[in-house]
C-alpha cells in the first residue's frame, strides 16, 4: 500500500504532468487550438484547414513555458526565436498533414486502444494503482492543474494514435537493399592511408605585393562593397507598457489585504503530515489479538511488527516506513485512523482496508502551522497588485495603442497619460545585440523601428508586443544610415584582403602544378607522415573535402587535389585501403542504424508526397523554410 502512497504524492503528479505534456505539445497542437478562440492572419494551410498566427503564437508560447517549467535555470530566449517559431509551425503543418491522411485512410483510435495506451505507456506509471488499473481521478487532477480537461486530453491522445498509424506500416516494412548497405558501410567505416602536401596561403603572403590598382579594383567590386560598410544605427526613445508599470500606479487598501488573508488562510497554512509505524495482517482475529497485546505494552510495537507484520517493505523496520503522509495521499480508512491519533505513541483501532487489517502507531507529526498576517502582507499586496494590473491591462493596452498611433509625432502624450517611463538607447541596429535583453532583444520591435516609413517620417512605431502582456512603442531620434568609407580610410584592410586573395591563388597554382607532376608518378613518396583517415573517425582535424577526396579515389595509389579556397591547397596521395574500422562501430548495429535511416528517408519522402497531395501552403516568408 505504501508503494501506492509513494506513487501518488502531489509532487510526483506534477512532475509527471511535465513529462506528459511534451508528447502532445508536438502532436496535439490542433487539439489544443480548439481550447482557444479568435484568430488572425493565416500563416499556413493544409487543404481547407488553416493555421492562424494566433494559433502559432499560442503553441509556441506553450512550448517555451513548458521548457521554463522543466528547466527553471534555462534561458528561454534561446528557444523564443524566429527559427524556433518556424520549427513550431513546421510541427503544426506536419500534424495537420498526418491528421488529414489518417482521416482520409479511415484510421480511428477506439476506446480500447486509448485505454491500452494509458495502461502500457510508461509515462503513465505514476497514475496506475497497485492492481494495475488507471487512477483516472489522479490523472484528471494533474491535467486540471495545467488547465486541460481529461476529455480534451483524450482527444489529443486519439489524434496522436491516428497519426502514428499513417507511417507505422511504412517504417516497419522498409528493407534497405544489401548492396546499398554495403556501399554505405564502406563509405562510412572504410579506412585509407594517405600522405598530404600542404600549400598554405600564409606561406605565400611574403611573395605577393598588391598594387594600388589591385586595391582600387577590389574596393570598387560590388561583390566586396559590404565588407567595408558601416552598419546603420539609430538612437531611439521608447516606452514600455507591462504589468509592472501598471502595478506602480495601484494601491490596495489595508482592509482589503486583511480580507484576502482571512479568505485564503489555507494558502498560508502548511499541510499537516504524519508518520506512523504499522502492522499489516490478513486475519481480523489475529489483528484484534495483536492490538490487545500492544495495548498492554505499546513500547513493544517494533518487536511485534517484526514478528507478525505481513507488509514485507516495513516489517524488518519495526513497521516504520519512514514516510510522512498528508491528507489525500493514502487509503481513506487508513488516513482517518492516522489523523485521529493525538500524540506520538498512540495506537489506532484495527483498520480494515482492501490490503488487509492495519494497526497504526503514531511516530511524529509536522506542519499545520499558519503564517501570521504581518509575515505575508507584502506577498499579498504584490499578488493583489498583479491581479488588479492584469484586470486593467487590456484597457491600458488599447489606450496605449491608440495614443502612440494618433499622436505619432511624440511619445510624451502616452508617457503623461499612463504615467510611464520614457527610455532611451543609442546605437541600436537592425539585429539584436548578443547581450540585448527586454524590448531591445525583440527582433519584432527592431523591424518596426527600421521600417521604411518609420525611418522616413521619424514617427512612433505601432504598439509592438515584445513579450506576453508587454507592449512597446519607439521612435528614432537620430539615424545613421549604412555608409561606405573612402578607400583611404580602409586601405589597410583592403590590402590585407587582396594580399590573402593573391597568396591563395599562388598557393593553388603551385598545388595544381604539383598535382599534375605526381599524377605522372602516383607512387612517389611525398616525404610527409602517413595518416589513416575515415569518415567515421576524423580525429586528424582535416577538412571534409580532404576526407572525401581520399575516400572517393577509385584506385590506389592515387593522387587528388583539394582547394581550400582562401586557405590554400592540399595534395592528397592515397597509398593503401585498410578496410572497415570495426573498432569505431559494431557493423551489425551500424547496419541496423542504416536501415532505420533508410526507413526515415522513405517516411520523409512519403510526407513530402502527402504535403503535395493535401496542398500545403505557407503564407509567411519567415516560416516558409520550415516546411520545405
Amino acid at each position: 500500500m505504501f508503494e501506492f502512497v509513494r506513487k501518488h504524492t502531489r509532487i510526483l503528479q506534477f512532475v509527471l504532468v511535465l513529462l506528459i505534456f511534451p508528447s502532445f505539445v508536438l502532436f496535439g497542437i490542433q487539439g489544443y487550438s480548439r481550447f482557444t478562440e479568435g484568430g488572425n492572419a493565416t500563416v499556413a494551410t493544409v487543404g481547407s484547414r488553416k493555421i492562424t498566427q494566433a494559433e502559432l503564437d499560442t503553441a509556441h508560447r506553450r512550448q517555451v513555458d513548458m521548457l521554463r517549467q522543466q528547466m527553471p535555470g534555462i534561458d528561454v530566449k534561446l528557444f523564443d526565436t524566429p527559427q524556433m517559431k518556424r520549427n513550431t509551425l513546421d510541427t503544426m503543418v506536419r500534424e495537420q498533414v498526418m491528421l488529414a491522411a489518417a482521416e482520409k485512410a479511415g484510421y480511428v483510435a477506439t476506446d480500447d486502444r486509448l485505454l491500452r495506451e494509458y495502461m502500457t505507456d510508461r509515462q503513465f506509471d505514476t497514475f496506475r494503482r497497485p492492481d494495475g488499473s488507471l487512477n483516472v481521478q489522479a490523472l484528471e487532477q494533474a491535467l486540471n492543474a495545467q488547465g486541460i480537461t481529461k476529455q480534451g486530453y483524450d482527444q489529443l491522445k486519439r489524434e496522436e494514435l491516428m497519426m502514428r498509424q499513417v507511417q507505422a506500416g511504412l517504417m516497419s516494412t522498409v528493407i534497405a537493399p544489401t548492396a546499398a548497405v554495403s556501399s554505405a558501410m564502406d563509405a562510412l567505416f572504410q579506412q585509407r592511408e594517405v600522405q598530404l602536401q600542404r600549400f598554405d596561403t600564409k606561406d605565400y603572403l611574403a611573395k605577393v605585393n598588391p598594387t594600388d590598382a589591385d586595391l582600387e579594383a577590389y574596393y570598387k567590386d560590388p561583390a566586396h562593397s559590404a565588407e567595408f560598410q558601416t552598419a546603420e544605427k539609430a538612437d531611439i526613445e521608447y516606452v514600455v507598457l507591462d504589468l509592472e508599470s501598471i502595478q506602480k500606479g495601484i494601491s490596495v487598501p489595508e482592509d482589503e489585504l486583511k480580507k484576502y488573508y482571512t479568505q485564503n488562510e489555507k494558502s498560508y497554512t502548511t499541510a499537516e503530515e504524519r508518520r506512523a509505524a504499522h502492522i499489516l495482517v490478513k486475519d481480523r482475529a489475529k489483528a484484534d489479538a495483536l492490538l490487545a497485546e500492544l495495548t498492554k505494552a505499546p513500547a513493544s510495537f517494533a518487536e511485534v511488527a517484526r514478528k507478525n507484520s505481513q507488509d514485507s517493505s516495513t516489517a524488518d523496520k519495526g513497521g516504520d516506513a519512514d514516510l510522512f503522509i498528508a491528507r489525500g495521499d493514502t487509503d481513506k480508512a487508513y488516513e482517518e485512523a492516522l489523523f485521529a491519533l493525538k500524540k506520538p505513541g498512540d495506537l489506532s483501532p484495527v483498520v480494515q482496508t482492501k490490503d488487509g487489517f492495519f494497526i497504526l502507531q503514531l511516530k511524529a507529526t509536522r506542519g499545520g502551522e499558519k503564517r501570521s498576517y504581518e509575515s505575508v502582507r507584502a506577498d499579498i499586496e504584490q499578488l493583489r497588485k498583479k491581479e488588479l494590473a492584469q484586470g486593467e491591462y487590456a484597457k491600458a493596452a488599447a489606450e496605449f495603442g491608440n495614443i502612440v498611433y494618433e499622436q505619432s509625432d511624440s511619445l510624451k502624450p502616452v508617457v503623461d497619460k499612463l504615467k510611464l517611463e520614457l527610455r532611451t538607447a543609442k546605437g541600436v541596429t537592425r539585429m539584436p545585440a548578443p547581450d540585448a535583453t527586454g524590448p531591445l532583444g525583440s527582433k519584432k520591435l527592431l523591424d518596426a523601428i527600421f521600417n521604411a516609413e518609420t525611418l522616413r517620417n521619424k514617427r512612433n512605431t505601432e504598439a509592438v508586443e515584445t513579450a506576453p502582456s508587454t507592449l512597446v512603442s519607439a521612435r528614432i531620434v537620430n539615424y545613421q544610415p549604412t555608409t561606405t568609407p573612402p578607400l583611404a580610410d580602409v586601405k589597410a584592410r583592403v590590402r590585407e584582403k587582396v594580399a590573402a586573395q593573391q597568396a591563395a591563388a599562388l598557393a593553388r597554382k603551385e598545388g595544381e602544378a604539383r598535382l599534375a607532376e605526381l599524377r605522372k608518378a602516383p607512387a612517389t613518396d611525398l616525404g610527409t607522415p602517413v595518416k589513416t583517415v575515415s569518415r567515421a573517425q576524423q580525429s586528424q582535424d582535416l577538412p571534409r573535402g580532404v576526407i572525401d577526396a581520399a575516400l572517393k579515389a577509385p584506385t590506389v595509389p592515387a593522387v587528388e587535389g583539394v582547394s581550400l579556397d582562401d586557405d590554400g591547397y592540399i595534395v592528397v596521395k592515397v597509398a593503401k585501403v585498410l578496410g572497415r574500422d570495426r573498432s569505431v562501430a559494431d557493423p551489425a548495429r551500424a547496419t541496423g542504424s542504416y536501415s532505420q535511416a533508410w526507413a526515415s528517408a522513405e517516411a520523409n519522402a512519403y510526407y513530402a508526397a502527402l504535403k503535395s497531395r493535401f496542398k500545403v501552403a505557407v503564407n509567411t516568408p519567415a516560416a516558409s523554410a520550415a516546411t520545405k
